[in-house]
């Protein structure tokens, strides 16, 4: 980005965040050319656009004054990890929370350190906040993820749906504990989960989802002294079906694959087979299967409402089962 435009999306930050009042003075040109190390024409060229979109206004043989604070709404950038039906619901929650009071763009990292890291170097100073989902490809070191994080100011950086205590700064995190979540949701429910003689967790190896829920599950499973598995494809798992097992699914396509297998074998959900899937949505609800989810609209609204109110808060998400029967 041109230094000119560098100095135009600080000085609307800052007018916008009210660190500049109306009428303020603005460091004269030669000021902030010799204190950034920046040539006058740069400086002045800023200016010039500041003035012509109304933000500044100049007195001759006085200087440069905000004129307005044109932008009345907080701008965020919201950055997640993926795309899914749940994602949404935290993206419509927190929009719906922060109301007329703030406008929010969308972008998605995939996964991938290097998209976040690009879509930060273009839009740092732009935003009055960065709403962030920190999940990354299994195997991106802590200490990259780390410097490219703490380039946000902590007052502007937002973390959703998972903690990352070692950051420098205190910020505002809504986050799911991925290892308690499931062993305490498993352990309130062990009286339906003893009829079961087998316990086995679908946790697909390429799907970068955090390896806490296995540590969890196994956790929960030895305590109890569950007979238990960990299969990484559901096929594998259908060729080798026993009754009386129950199966925790993360993907959905997992999930539809043990429905048509419990079809036509004529098996029945929460008798000879049990079924519990991650994450609550529509299509869930309407068959009738047991899920273990966070609460992805409390989710949105903490976030939106902790940004509204300027509270740097770190709170876990509700976790809990919606028992349909199907366990």
């Amino acid at each position: 980005m041109p230094k000119y435009k560098q100095i135009v999306n600080s000085i609307i930050n800052d007018i916008e965040r009210g660190y500049y009042k109306k009428n303020d003075q603005l460091l004269s040109i030669t000021e902030l050319s010799i204190e950034y190390l920046l040539s006058r024409d740069t400086v002045e060229k800023a200016y010039r656009e500041l003035k012509s979109k109304g933000y500044i206004d100049s007195v001759q043989g006085k200087g440069y004054f905000v004129k307005s604070k044109r932008e009345q709404k907080i701008k965020v950038l919201l950055i997640l990890n993926k795309l899914s039906s749940y994602k949404k619901i935290v993206y419509y929650s927190f929009i719906e929370a922060l109301g007329e009071n703030a406008s929010v763009d969308l972008q998605v990292h995939n996964y991938d350190l290097e998209t976040l890291e690009e879509i930060l170097d273009k839009n740092l100073g732009r935003y009055n906040y960065y709403a962030i989902m920190p999940h990354f490809a299994k195997g991106t070191p802590a200490s990259e993820y780390l410097e490219i994080l703490n380039r946000i100011p902590s007052n502007e950086l937002i973390l959703l749906d998972k903690q990352i205590p070692e950051l420098r700064n205190k910020s505002i995190c809504i986050y799911q504990d991925f290892e308690k979540d499931i062993f305490n949701v498993l352990e309130d429910n062990l009286i339906c989960l003893k009829k079961y003689h087998h316990l086995t967790l679908i946790f697909p190896k390429l799907g970068n989802y955090p390896e806490e829920i296995v540590k969890g599950f196994s956790s929960f499973c030895n305590l109890n002294n569950f007979n238990f598995s960990i299969d990484h494809c559901v096929k594998s798992v259908m060729e080798d079906f026993e009754e009386k097992t129950a199966y925790i699914v993360i993907e959905e396509p997992d999930l539809a694959e043990l429905i048509k297998f419990s079809r036509s074998e004529n098996l029945t959900p929460g008798v000879d087979i049990g079924l519990i899937s991650f994450n609550e949505t529509t299509l869930k609800e309407v068959l009738g299967i047991t899920v273990i989810t966070t609460d992805f609209e409390a989710m949105g609204r903490l976030a939106a409402e902790n940004l509204l109110s300027k509270t740097i808060v770190t709170r876990k998400s509700p976790f809990y089962m919606i028992d349909r029967g199907s366990v």
